[in-house]
């Protein structure tokens, strides 16, 4: 799994211009299930970005983590994580997940994530969303599980 990571201010998610959800201080997260990931690796990236410290403690330095200053996270599903672009200037996406196997590790990541007394809110899996943020940092981190 992979997984794009900005701590925000705040951000936003709108389909058909109807905004779905919204989270104040928190991290923004755009997730993509790969072909070969397995359920164990839905849990893992959960916990990992749960306890990672991305938060600054009272002398400003990057000490504290989600469960610590109780933010909220937005989670957005993302299948263009996967993009191979090596060869050629089109994109392929031949290395991302199946829909029904994406949304399914999407829907798990969100439990697992959830577990951990963090509000979660998510976007619309496999719809056109527009997402609007406000980076806090900016502080963007990038994960591979």
């Amino acid at each position: 799994m992979r997984a794009l990571i900005q701590r925000v201010a705040e951000a936003h998610v709108a389909v058909e211009n109807r905004q779905i959800a919204s989270i104040g201080a928190g991290v923004l997260i755009f997730v993509c299930v790969m072909q070969d990931d397995q359920q164990a690796q839905c849990k893992k990236l959960a916990e990992k970005i749960a306890k990672l410290r991305m938060f600054k403690d009272a002398e400003g330095k990057m000490n504290r983590a989600l469960i610590d200053v109780q933010a909220e996270a937005l989670v957005i599903s993302q299948f263009t994580l996967a993009a191979d672009m090596v060869s050629g200037n089109r994109p392929g996406f031949s290395k991302a997940a199946a829909p029904k196997k994406g949304q399914t590790f999407y829907e798990d990541f969100i439990t697992y994530l959830s577990q951990y007394d963090i509000v979660v809110k998510m976007g619309e899996f496999g719809a056109n969303m527009q997402v609007s943020l406000i980076n806090d940092g900016p502080a963007t981190f990038w994960l591979e599980i």
